[in-house]
Formats: C-alpha cells, structure tokens, sequence
C-alpha cells in the first residue's frame, strides 16, 4: 500500500518503494509525468527520491483531498511490473580521469588507478535522484570495490564539472561549490543551464556513461584540467 503524507503546507510525499532497485527511477519518473497530465498547472513541481516522489500543488487552484482523490487511479497499477522501453536516456560523458583523490582512493581500495578508472568507467549509472543543488543527480549502483565514505574534511570549493564518489554513489557537481566526496575527475558536461528548458539535462531513470579520454583531447574539447 502505497503511502501519502501531507509535507508542508501545500505538499505531498508519496512513499513509493521500502528498497530502491533499478526499476523504481523510471517508473517515478513515469509517475511523474501522469500527474502533470493528470493535475496541470495546478501541481507546481515534483522531485523525485530514489524511492519516492514529492508532489508540490497549488492550494488555490487545488485541495490536499481533491490531489488525493486524482491519484488514486494513477497508483491502481504502481505494484505492477515497468513498462517496456522506460531505460531512460543514456548520456555519454568524457571524463579525465585525473582528481586530486584518484591516488588516494586506489590506494585505500588496494587498487591500481588504472584499476580503479577501468571499474568506475565500465558500468553505466542510473538517476536515481535529484538533490543538494541544481542538477545534482545521484548516478548509482557502484562497484562494491570502490565504495568508500565522505571526506572527513569537506572540500570548501569543488570546481564545477567534478567527479566524484561516496558509499555507493557517484556524481559530477553542476556547479562550483563546497563538497565533501571523493574526487576523481573532470567531466566535459554542462549538466545544469537555467536558461535551458529543461534546465536540467539528466531526469530520474537516465543512465549516465563515463568514457575515458586524455588530457590532451580533454583539452582539446574544451576543458581544463
């Protein structure tokens, strides 16, 4: 039984799943947009979680009971299986592999860097969320082998367009700011333009693949180590 918690004044905090599996993204993200089929203008946004969806509405145009009442038709079939062909986009990104932590996180993994590059690089990462600022997305699952926590000492300043890892998880800061993971590459890839429409590039449920190149093409395309 799927549960909706009101959230604030005028929001809903749809609980979807216990566990995220890589199933659960693309189905939010099809949820998602039946809702703004379903409510308009009347729903003002929606964030999406690994395991849950944050519907935000317009109490003047709509009432907690009327937004409960249209989606229970919309989470008759939540338990039933994905549909065909909700992968998600696949983004190809260039990575040089080449942050101030590569070193470190090999040698706490017991791994070589080459070894480290090769596994981080060979899997494709779902979108499970979108958090912490704009265009942050959450790309999981990682390889168990380069697992490893936060940085005891956060970063003040990270430079936009950084890779890095934590537990589980890897991502690429949209923008300069303080951070505390693993840094372990730059990344050719503007990944948030508010004057974009979407702002946004990725979505929950996209795969996001980091494909290696040198400092010279990396530099080449653009980019500054």
């Amino acid at each position: 039984m799927i549960v909706g918690k009101p959230f604030g004044v005028a929001a809903l905090l749809l609980e979807l799943a216990e566990h995220p599996d890589a199933e659960l993204p693309p189905r939010i993200a099809r949820l998602g947009e039946r809702i703004r089929q379903r409510f308009g203008l009347a729903v003002t946004d929606l964030v999406a979680g690994w395991t849950s969806l944050l519907v935000h509405y317009d109490p003047l145009q709509l009432t907690l009971v009327e937004l409960q009442a249209g989606l229970v038709p919309l989470l008759a079939d939540w338990p039933g299986a994905a549909q065909a062909g909700e992968g998600g986009r696949l983004h190809q990104v260039p990575t040089l592999y080449a942050g101030p932590d590569l070193t470190e996180v090999a040698e706490r993994c017991g791994l070589s860097a080459a070894e480290v590059i090769g596994l981080h690089s060979g899997r494709d990462y779902q979108v499970g969320a979108i958090g912490f600022m704009p265009g942050f997305a959450f790309l999981g699952e990682l390889d168990e082998r380069l697992a490893l926590p936060r940085r005891s000492t956060p970063r003040t300043s990270v430079p936009a367009g950084s890779l890095a890892i934590a537990e589980r998880q890897t991502a690429v800061y949209p923008q300069a700011s303080p951070g505390g993971w693993n840094l372990i590459g730059r990344c050719l890839w503007t990944v948030f333009d508010a004057q974009a429409e979407p702002p946004c590039l990725l979505a929950p449920g996209d795969r996001v693949r980091f494909v290696p190149v040198d400092e010279a093409a990396f530099r080449a395309q653009g980019g500054q180590p």
